[in-house]
């Protein structure tokens, strides 16, 4: 059976749960082999075997660190000529896009970003896609080369499936480029607690009909009763009233939890593009002529500052 690369994102060893999720659908196409770079790559071996890698390639070096992107395309370039994979797989982070362009490059491949699931076909691996603000699905497949795709984050239930996952130490050797950007700082940032916004099975938003920063405490606590990521639209956003890093939309980051509740959020095409995706919507807003309600699967016309902190209540009560 073919082997497929994928590349790991962990801290320090603590492999991040959209790689499980890479590892589940590798197995649709083959046989997964993890690479695993930097500080503490290999001890990250032990849960990727649980989850079906028959292989994992480590190496650690100060350059992952130190300089940006090009040392992990460096390494993914040797995976695959080591290796041969019938497709590389790596999660659609801000960086992993970066680095799956630069691999296609070189590799003189095709390039396919943001699958929301993946299948295996006749004649390669068949990547779904969610394209023009999600209005259209689109099955594609690479032609040339070894097919590198990006799949973004909660495509995919993770699966246990327990495999030998044996280490071995992949030889790397950077090339010029890989000390062209040299990481000088950095600033650690303030936890919430909550999980990162790109990743979370559970996003609760906050829009323009929040009405102030001070309020958005009401979406915050209904996040917190359901652990969920905090999100706002660009309004709130721009308005001052949430970070810009929590932005969703085309021109914030796009997610695709299992559940997205929008809160004060008219469903402009904007915003619409960075969720449509999720798996169940829900939609608190006092306009019933507003355009969220087109798209969610449970709508409530109400004024969000009674609703929210009854359902929080509700939620809290429940979970006991």
């Amino acid at each position: 059976m073919a082997e497929v690369l994928v590349l790991v994102d962990h801290v320090d060893g603590a492999v991040r749960k959209p790689t499980l999720e890479l590892l589940t659908l590798a197995r649709r196409l083959g046989e997964p082999v993890a690479v695993a770079l930097g500080s503490g790559a290999a001890d990250t071996a032990g849960v990727l075997a649980e989850h079906g890698a028959v292989k994992v390639l480590t190496h650690e070096a100060a350059e992952y660190a130190d300089y940006l992107v090009v040392p992990k395309v460096d390494a993914l370039q040797a995976a695959v000529e080591q290796v041969s994979p019938a497709a590389v797989l790596v999660s659609s982070s801000t960086e992993g896009k970066e680095i799956a362009a630069r691999l296609a490059l070189r590799l003189g491949s095709g390039l396919i970003t943001d699958a929301v699931d993946l299948e295996a076909g006749e004649e390669g691996p068949v990547a779904v896609q969610s394209v023009f603000a999600a209005s259209f699905t689109t099955r594609s497949r690479v032609t040339k080369g070894t097919p590198v795709i990006t799949v973004k984050p909660n495509s995919a239930a993770v699966e246990a499936a327990p495999a030998a996952g044996a280490v071995e130490q992949l030889s790397v050797s950077f090339s010029a480029q890989a000390t062209g950007t040299k990481v000088t700082g950095r600033t650690a940032r303030e936890s919430t607690g909550r999980p990162e916004l790109t990743e979370a099975a559970i996003v609760v938003s906050g829009g323009r009909g929040v009405n102030g920063a001070e309020n958005f405490a009401l979406i915050e606590a209904l996040a917190d009763s359901l652990g969920a990521a905090v999100g706002a639209s660009r309004a709130a956003v721009d308005a001052g009233w949430y970070p810009h890093t929590q932005q969703v939309g085309q021109t914030g980051k796009s997610v695709s939890p299992q559940l997205y509740l929008a809160n004060g959020i008219s469903g402009a095409i904007q915003h619409r593009a960075g969720m449509q995706t999720s798996k169940t919507i829900v939609a608190v807003n006092k306009d019933a002529e507003a355009p969220i309600f087109d798209l969610v699967d449970y709508g409530v016309v109400g004024d969000l500052f009674e609703v929210v902190p009854q359902l929080t209540e509700e939620i809290n009560t429940r979970k006991g």
